[in-house]
């Protein structure tokens, strides 16, 4: 499913504003978002703690650098496009993840996050369910603890200048059945109303 959630952040993402463009990976595990944004015209910086993910996404040419999502090791307005892809319901402090994905952020900058909502029904949707279905997500890999406060998203994000607009997301459900039957090899995420489970976080910092 992280295939199918990094082609649909990737949709969100412009072309580069300019030649020099950095994008900005923040949790970029393996590097699945980079073979989705290859021909966009960044210099892509993936950010993350594991050294086997960041090996991982060096292979697919992302620029590797060890780091926390909550501490940055960048310099503040670095970035023209900073991406946090279901990485945010896994961090203990995510004022401090979103106020650095911000910080890094240049003004008019774009800021693209998909992550889940802290609701019973994403408790049951996503941990009750989707944890126990093959090939969907490994079993313990949520806390419900850790599921994202939406307020508290977009709250902290307007605080350090970025707007941010939610939709919610979810697997196309007959790619999904396709896909069950072996006769698909990914399935399409396509936006609906609620944002109580999955959703997207998109906005531009002000300057």
């Amino acid at each position: 499913m992280l295939h199918w959630l990094a082609a649909a952040r990737a949709a969100l993402v412009p072309a580069a504003p300019r030649p020099d463009a950095v994008l900005v990976d923040l949790g970029c595990g393996a590097g699945l978002l980079a073979p989705h944004v290859a021909g966009k015209g960044y210099r892509h910086i993936g950010v993350d703690r594991s050294p086997s993910a960041l090996r991982q996404a060096a292979e697919h040419g992302v620029q590797p650098l060890a780091g926390d999502v909550q501490a940055v090791p960048l310099p503040a307005e670095f970035a023209d496009c900073v991406v946090a892809g279901q990485i945010l319901e896994h961090v203990v402090d995510l004022r401090a993840a979103v106020a650095e994905a911000c910080r890094i952020l240049r003004p008019g900058g774009l800021l693209v996050l998909d992550t889940l909502a802290a609701t019973a029904l994403c408790r049951v949707v996503a941990i009750g369910l989707a944890e126990r279905l093959p090939r969907i997500a490994p079993r313990g890999v949520h806390d419900p603890a850790l599921l994202v406060d939406r307020d508290v998203l977009v709250a902290e994000a307007a605080q350090h200048g970025v707007e941010l607009a939610l939709r919610g997301l979810r697997p196309s459900l007959r790619d999904l059945v396709a896909w069950s039957a072996l006769r698909r090899s990914s399935v399409r995420m396509v936006p609906v109303r609620t944002t109580a489970v999955l959703f997207q976080a998109i906005g531009w910092k002000k300057g």
